[in-house]
Order: C-alpha cells, then structure tokens, then sequence
C-alpha cells in the first residue's frame, strides 16, 4: 500500500490519480492526522509526500516521518516534499532567483538514478515554486541528479537508500514523463524485500 501524505495541496489529487493508476492499494492522509506510530501500524511498502505551500518545517509529520522511516521504506517527496527530505539532510532551503508559477523548464536528468531510468536526458517539467534547495549545501548522503540549465537543483536522491526528491510537480500535464518517473518509484521495493537498498 502506498500512503501519499497530503501536505494540505490542490495538487494532490492529481498526484493520488496518476500513483493510484499504478497501484491502487493507496491511501491519502492530512500532514497533521497522522503520527509515526499509525504510519507503522498501516505498513506501507512506500510513502510520497506530496507538494504544498509554505516550508518545510510547515509540513506537519513529514520530516519526522523521514527521519523515522529512510531507512526502511522508499520515499518520494514532490516540490514541497522534496525541500523537506533535502532539508532533514542538511541543505538550506532558501528563495529561489526565479519565481516559477506554473511554467515549464527543461531540466537535465542523471541517467544514472534509478528515478530515471528509461528516460531522455533532459525532459520538460513543470514548477510551481518560489523556494529551492541551495545546491552548495546538498553534500552526503544527498545528492544531486537533476538540475536546469541554470544550475538549479530540480532533483536529489539519498546515496544509500531509496529516498528521493524532485523540486518539479511529475503530476502536471507540464510534465510529460511525470509518470515514468513514479512509474519507476513504485518499481523500488521496500526495505528488507529483494532490491530494496541502493546498496
């Protein structure tokens, strides 16, 4: 069952739409109506967190929820989701030189993360964001697998385990490969099964 935890976003929806078509074992909780010990109890096999406004630290349970479970399930985090996982790993999250509100960039993908496998080099993604990740503070275990040509961070991914970010909203029609890229999330298996580490 995935657990897709909603971060209070209009973009949900569509992000539980295109999951579900995949794997319709899914389940849509608040960011606020859930504790680590019912994240435990549902035993998810992996956990998105969706796009949402403010910071991160706005996020209700999702950076507790990645300090608790990074270790044991794959983890997605969407735009907002995404500055969260790149935050409780040490980067700053800090505004972005361009506001960009529902405009599309090209962006440069690393071939070589699970995440992207099968797709182009470089795909169009859509961005609904005025806050990034800083690229000079993402070090170890982040790393950084997608940006634009302007060198801004569209993408990161744990060095170790299955744990990935990416700034662009993969549930826009903006984003062509969008479902490719969950396609390939839910393909990674949980923690402790066959194929469940990047080890």
């Amino acid at each position: 069952m995935i657990l897709l935890i909603d971060n209070y976003d209009s973009f949900t929806f569509n992000l539980y739409q295109a999951a579900g078509s995949i794997d319709p074992e899914i389940e849509v909780v608040r960011n606020d109506s859930i504790t680590l010990d019912q994240i435990e109890q549902l035993s998810p096999s992996h956990l998105i967190l969706s796009p949402g406004p403010g910071r991160p630290e706005d996020a209700g349970i999702c950076q507790l929820a990645i300090q608790h479970f990074y270790q044991e399930l794959p983890i997605l985090g969407v735009c907002l989701g995404h500055q969260s996982i790149c935050q409780v790993f040490g980067a700053t999250i800090t505004y972005a030189q361009r506001l960009m509100h529902g405009k599309s960039s090209q962006v440069r993908l690393d071939a070589n993360s699970l995440l992207f496998s099968g797709l182009p080099r470089t795909i169009q993604a859509a961005r609904y964001h005025s806050l990034t990740a800083d690229p000079t503070t993402i070090i170890s275990p982040l790393r950084v697998i997608a940006m634009t040509g302007e060198d801004e961070v569209m993408a990161v991914e744990h060095c170790v385990y299955p744990v990935f970010g990416v700034q662009f909203h993969l549930e826009s029609i903006l984003t062509p490969q969008g479902q490719k890229v969950i396609e390939n999330f839910l393909s990674i298996k949980k923690i402790g099964t066959d194929e469940g580490s990047k080890k």
